[in-house]
């Protein structure tokens, strides 16, 4: 896809951070926005925004983690602007980036789950469908992370929701690319960005606190939080991809080293190394 103008986007996550940044891109290259978030107050503030900015936009107060919204989500998107171009499935949380699985609870689990993987899943079961019968050049832009493609210790329920997202995105590409769809798939596998994903408890439903929440952040991890790229850079990448037809989206080109050595680990059948030790 290489022309935006007057396309219909729709954004997950799109009340902060990446899923923000994006769609103020969307914005700036002419698109009808669709903004999706579960944060009421941040939304409003951000749809507020790209109208003032003169774009066409729609925001819908949703949970991806609920069918229901997503298919209510759908109907709106559709009802206001009549298609879906570009899907952005981008809404993600996590838990403290120090949490080992031994201490990880079901609650967290279910929530991480959740959002991360069964957002995704749910937007895609709901919007590919809509947007191959549209039978229009589109692309669909999953976020994972570079914990999609490596692990380490204390992030566990996120690195699976993470490396359960890249495979549902390359085995969608294969799909589309057998039927010679119009619809090209990206999967966004950022490193660090500044972004308040450390903050994602703001979000978590009653029903899945169980005391958890309580726990603290490595301080090594806010700290290269705090440093990252900034979401604007992340969304420059994003739109360079789609323009592209480039699958891998991938912000920070140093983790390559950790993702090569863990490909020569099950290549070589060698016990799991642990990356990143010198970064």
């Amino acid at each position: 896809m290489k022309d935006f103008k007057d396309r219909v986007a729709l954004v997950t996550g799109a009340a902060s951070g990446i899923g923000r940044s994006i769609a103020n891109r969307c914005s700036e290259e002419g698109m009808k926005v669709v903004l999706a978030d579960v944060e009421a107050e941040a939304l409003r503030k951000t749809a507020g925004e790209l109208r003032a900015a003169g774009s066409e936009t729609l925001a819908v107060v949703t949970n991806v983690s609920e069918t229901d919204d997503i298919e209510s989500l759908a109907k709106k998107a559709l009802d206001s602007f009549g298609a879906v171009d570009l899907l952005f499935n981008n809404a993600g949380v996590c838990v403290s980036a120090n949490t080992p699985i031994s201490e990880s609870t079901l609650a967290d689990w279910e929530w991480l789950m959740g959002v991360n993987l069964w957002g995704e899943i749910h937007c895609l079961r709901v919007f590919l469908p809509i947007m191959l019968r549209q039978g229009t050049v589109g692309h669909i832009v999953n976020t994972s992370s570079i914990a999609g493609l490596t692990s380490t210790p204390g992030m566990g329920i996120y690195q699976v929701t993470k490396h359960g997202i890249v495979t549902l995105s390359e085995t969608l590409y294969h799909e589309l690319k057998s039927i010679e769809s119009k619809i090209g798939v990206s999967v966004l596998c950022p490193g660090h960005v500044h972004t308040q994903i450390l903050e994602s408890e703001r979000n978590r439903p009653v029903e899945l606190r169980n005391g958890s929440e309580d726990r603290k952040h490595d301080p090594h991890y806010e700290k290269v939080i705090r440093e990252g790229m900034p979401p604007e850079a992340v969304a420059e990448h994003v739109f360079n991809a789609i323009r592209e037809n480039r699958f891998y989206i991938f912000t920070h080109p140093e983790f390559k080293k950790g993702m090569q050595l863990r490909m020569e680990d099950i290549l070589q059948e060698r016990n799991p190394t642990l990356p990143f030790t010198s970064t």
